[in-house]
């Protein structure tokens, strides 16, 4: 048998995906107890988020990690006894002490260094708990911001194989060696463990190394040896790379002869929380998804279905009789339906919920509201509601701009809102649910609302409108998200400079949703996210332009029709529009657009696709409807380019490639809605143009 492998890599994601639901946790925490500062439940879950960072660290030697956690870990087992006070400066300090792990763990993960901010935020938190310690009427000097106490010494301790057939406990001794100091990382070499062919369970194999900083001598550690010294090797050495003093046995072989010297045994794991090597692979963020195993198990019984299925069809093609066909279109439609389940139950398990999003929010409302002078109540609906994994992280910037907005641009000052008789707590209100195949994200505040006059008047001075052209309030709004597009009086540190809203909107289109606005004068603004459940799968339309089958997504198609030849009109300098319930919608040729020569020119004889994205509606002219399905999203812009108009590509079921219409690139790049807006234009049938 071979050896013993171990998944550092694998072991390493874990820890950072958990490190991360750890701070999370904490975070949520501290907000909490600046609520109910008294709440020792509350303290104990932060506590024990804290210990288990410092564990795992410990394991991987990230030492960086491990010392930061021990001292804030200090900190909260002293706010659990009630020896220091929870107090605003505490509060501070624990804050910044979520950001400064985060950092940490961040560095470890991509190989950075380590934030500055961790040298003197531990220096505070290292100041709470000594001066909680001292006696009182004694006065505790302000430590030194290099917080380096003692010196920093690496301990390798290896028992040998008959170690506890002696009787004796190697963790006994780990924490004797431990008490001379303040370990930062304790790291466990298994490499003498041989193959199980060869292994004797009653000898002992593993050897430990503990880096620490201490006050004392090197034999003053030693003598956490004194009772063992002809039972293991044992070194002491200098962190700053001098050369080990041996203590015991300096000539003496380590456990196992595969193991070498145990000076030069490697390690597997990263040296005291240094940066991992430039090639080491740097997990990416969403890298994996964690899955309750209950899916997993209806997943397998699916997959058992499918099994049997497929057995019946093999079974009916087989052994024809007169109930061949019954029994071979039963199996068909066991397997159609096998399948379709399937799919939508792996699909179900790229669904996160939103939490992991929202839950960043809290603590940034608190700081900003704090910064800018605001008081300001987040409310928060639907954190349940799930949405694909690979959407998640590109939701957190724009929600964190539509947030920051509404407290900086949206909310008044308190002495404002008394004036209106509003309560001085703005509010800013987050609700997700959802909508039809849509995730819905409304980010809303019971603030001052836009003026449209305001807006107005700054569009005509940045030349994106003429005083005399006739605009919507719906149309009016849009010029927020346009870039470089402020209403703000002064510029600050939060926004003011035309940059941001113009990002959001472009974010949520590249993740295929739409943006919109509703807002009234003195009682709020909102902003509303429509999203799809995912972009793996999308419902579609397909059609034909010419030879070519393309897919248009089902959720922005509204009705298909044929026109009579008099429906469909050009605009004089422009393009064909039709008449639509009053409404003129934009014609799109997309055998023009596409460039199929192949296609129906006549609109009469074609069909016009009615569709709507970015509240804009237009009409696709196509051959002929061939029906709806769900079609696989196969991107272009990996396996090709980006090209405009398509958001991708998928593969029929005779084989061919289909191309995606993207609506809302349509939407975007027909700049002759807003003359349609208008009633200046002159329309004249198209049979008229010459």
């Amino acid at each position: 048998m071979g050896e013993i492998h171990i998944d550092l890599d694998g072991l390493l994601d874990t820890f950072f995906e958990e490190a991360e639901e750890h701070l999370n946790t904490f975070e949520t925490g501290l907000l909490e107890l600046e609520a109910t500062p008294e709440d020792h439940e509350v303290i104990g879950r932060i506590f024990r988020a804290a210990h288990s960072i410092k564990g795992a660290s410990g394991t991987f030697g990230l030492g960086d990690i491990t010392s930061f956690t021990h001292a804030l870990e200090t900190v909260l087992d002293r706010l659990r006894a009630r020896e220091i006070a929870y107090s605003a400066d505490v509060a501070r300090a624990l804050l910044a002490s979520v950001d400064v792990l985060r950092g940490l763990v961040r560095a470890a993960r991509e190989g950075a260094t380590a934030p500055p901010e961790a040298v003197p935020v531990r220096a505070l938190l290292e100041q709470f708990y000594r001066t909680a310690a001292a006696p009182k009427g004694e006065t505790v000097a302000q430590p030194a911001i290099s917080l380096q106490v003692g010196r920093k010494v690496r301990v390798r301790f290896a028992p040998k194989p008959d170690f506890m057939c002696r009787g004796m406990d190697p963790l006994a001794i780990l924490r004797d060696v431990a008490d001379c100091g303040e370990v930062e990382s304790r790291t466990v070499d298994a490499s003498a463990v041989p193959s199980l062919d060869d292994l004797d369970p009653e000898s002992f194999y593993l050897s430990f190394v503990l880096v620490m900083r201490t006050e004392r001598t090197d034999a003053e550690i030693a003598e956490a040896f004194a009772f063992v010294d002809d039972l293991c090797t044992f070194a002491i050495e200098a962190e700053n790379d001098e050369a080990p003093q041996e203590l015991i046995e300096p000539d003496a072989p380590v456990v196992g002869a595969a193991a070498g010297d145990a000076r030069s045994a490697p390690t597997t794991f990263p040296k005291d929380g240094a940066s991992p090597p430039k090639d080491a692979k740097t997990p990416a963020a969403a890298s994996t998804i964690r899955v309750a195993t209950e899916k997993v198990d209806k997943l397998l019984d699916l997959v058992s279905e499918i099994v049997i299925a497929q057995a019946m069809i093999v079974d009916a093609t087989r052994a024809p009789g007169p109930d061949a066909e019954t029994r071979l279109n039963d199996a068909l439609q066991a397997l159609d339906r096998h399948t379709r389940e399937l799919q939508e139950r792996v699909m179900s398990i790229r669904m996160v919920p939103l939490a992991s999003v929202f839950g960043r929010l809290p603590r940034m409302v608190r700081d900003l509201a704090g910064t800018i002078g605001k008081k300001v109540q987040l409310v928060v609906e639907g954190e349940g509601t799930e949405i694909d994994k690979s959407m998640v992280e590109q939701l957190a910037d724009p929600l964190t701009h539509l947030v920051r907005n509404a407290i900086d641009h949206g909310l008044e000052f308190p002495e404002q809102r008394a004036e209106q008789g509003k309560p001085a707590e703005g509010t800013v209100r987050i609700r997700a649910f959802h909508q039809g195949g849509n995730v819905v994200i409304e980010v809303g505040d019971d603030g001052k609302g836009l003026d449209s006059k305001q807006i107005r008047a700054k569009a005509e001075r940045l030349g994106l409108v003429s005083p005399d052209e006739v605009l919507t309030d719906e149309q009016i709004h849009e010029f927020i998200f346009h870039a470089g597009f402020s209403t703000a009086a002064k510029v600050s540190d939060v926004s003011g400079r035309g940059v941001g809203m113009d990002v959001v909107k472009r974010n949520v289109e590249a993740l295929k949703g739409s943006l919109s606005l509703s807002t009234e004068m003195g009682h709020g603004t909102q902003v509303r996210l429509r999203l799809p459940l995912t972009l793996a799968i999308v419902d579609g339309l397909a059609v034909r332009v010419g030879a070519q089958t393309f897919v248009v997504p089902l959720l922005s198609v509204l009705e298909s029709f044929r026109p009579t030849p008099s429906q469909v009109r050009a605009v004089l300098g422009a393009s064909e529009v039709i008449d639509i319930r009053g409404t003129s919608v934009p014609v799109i040729r997309l055998h023009e657009l596409l460039d199929e020569p192949n296609a129906e020119r006549d609109p009469s004889r074609a069909l016009l696709c009615i569709v709507e994205a970015n509240g804009t509606s237009l009409a696709l002219l196509v051959d002929d409807v061939i029906g709806q399905a769900q079609f696989v999203v196969k991107s272009l812009e990996v396996n090709y380019r980006k090209v405009p108009s398509l958001m991708g590509a998928t593969i029929l079921g005779d084989g061919r490639v289909a191309m995606i219409i993207d609506v809302q690139s349509l939407a975007r790049t027909d700049h002759r809605s807003r003359a349609l807006a208008t009633d200046s234009e002159v329309l004249i049938p198209v049979s008229e143009v010459a």
